[in-house]
């Protein structure tokens, strides 16, 4: 299985943290991310994603890299747990969240430890695991930080 976290991109500040959309800056530079992982041949069966709206947007913009459906889940609102492992299935699936889980998730499928690496996700990060979900059954293929992905 290929699966691919993604940070959220930039949003903007606000009281309501689930409302919170991208902002200018934010869309403007994912959609030159999504731009060069296209090129770089990502492809997705499936994204998954936060219900919260910068997660939501942020999904929305990988639409052309995705053959199946966009679908929401609040388990990748919160700290990665069993119940968001079985949702990790298929060949190609892309999942869009938010810091600290997505780091944590990260951790908890490549060492096996929540905590055990010390991997930083910014905003619009992408990181590529390849393997079976579950602690320490995956291998990070790729971790590429916003600003590679723009140039």
């Amino acid at each position: 299985m290929e699966l691919t976290l993604i940070r959220h991109a930039i949003a903007v500040d606000g009281p309501d943290d689930a409302a919170r959309p991208l902002s200018k800056k934010g869309r403007r530079r994912f959609e030159q991310s999504v731009k060069t992982l296209d090129e770089l041949g990502f492809r997705f069966d499936k994204v998954l994603h936060s219900p919260k709206v910068r997660a939501v947007e942020t999904a929305e913009l990988l639409a052309p890299l995705c053959d199946g459906e966009l679908a929401s889940t609040a388990l990748l609102a919160r700290a990665p747990d069993v119940a968001l492992w079985e949702l990790l299935e298929g060949d190609r699936l892309a999942v869009v969240g938010h810091e600290p889980h997505l780091s944590s998730l990260l951790s908890w499928l490549v060492t096996g430890e929540p905590t055990g690496g010390n991997f930083e996700l910014k905003k619009g990060a992408v990181a590529q695991l390849v393997g079976e979900p579950g602690p320490a059954g995956m291998k990070l293929r790729s971790l590429l930080q916003p600003r590679v992905l723009r140039r």
